[in-house]
């Protein structure tokens, strides 16, 4: 194996690792908040020790950060899938929505990604923001195709924007995977609910 494969592996090695502790770490930040969580916790829970834990991140708010800017690297790329796809409006916005509970609840395991927000720094913050508003605007694009083209009821593509991504962030917040639904259950109950009820007809 040459310098260059064995630098590529090790990189993707430390990229498992680092998804590993925020998946681990964003359960417990959902679970118990950003504040009441220690690097020891996490390390415990990791098996790992809290000194190899700081190899992969300096600090517990470079981790929360790390949540907020990787589930929004997820749902921004699902996006553009679903734009890309070219089907009508309302099948955008259901296979949107049915990523979104995808990201928070399955991917990250009922995320941290909207949990304890304001912690950030006013750098880290800025910049988790600048994606929120643009994963944000998107939605509210697919929402005002649909009412130009009559498969939406006319009405504030914001405020619904609003309405629809505060329902589907709320699921953090209540979702257990020991619950009678799965996310992908929640997932295709809201993509249908919340979808109905924009339709024109």
């Amino acid at each position: 194996m040459n310098k260059r494969s064995k630098a590529i592996r090790r990189r993707e090695r430390i990229e498992r690792t680092r998804l590993e502790i925020l998946r681990c770490a964003a359960e417990a930040f959902g679970r118990n908040g950003f504040a009441a969580t220690t690097m020891d916790e996490i390390a415990r829970r990791l098996g790992m020790a809290k000194g190899n834990l700081y190899y992969y991140f300096k600090s517990k708010e470079e981790i929360l950060y790390f949540c907020q800017d990787y589930s929004l690297d997820l749902l921004l790329a699902r996006l553009d899938e679903v734009r890309r796809s070219g089907v009508p409006a309302d099948e955008q916005l259901r296979q949107l929505i049915r990523e979104h509970v995808g990201v928070i609840l399955d991917e990250l395991k009922a995320s941290a990604m909207h949990t304890d927000f304001q912690m950030l720094s006013r750098r880290r913050l800025a910049r988790v923001i600048r994606k929120r508003d643009q994963y944000e605007r998107g939605v509210r694009e697919i929402i005002r195709e649909g009412m130009e083209r009559g498969i939406f009821r006319k009405g504030d593509p914001k405020l619904f924007g609003f309405a629809i991504l505060g329902a589907i962030n709320w699921t953090v917040r209540w979702f257990s995977p020991q619950g009678p639904l799965s996310a992908r259950e929640i997932g295709d109950a809201f993509a249908d609910y919340l979808v109905r009820g924009l339709r024109a007809d």
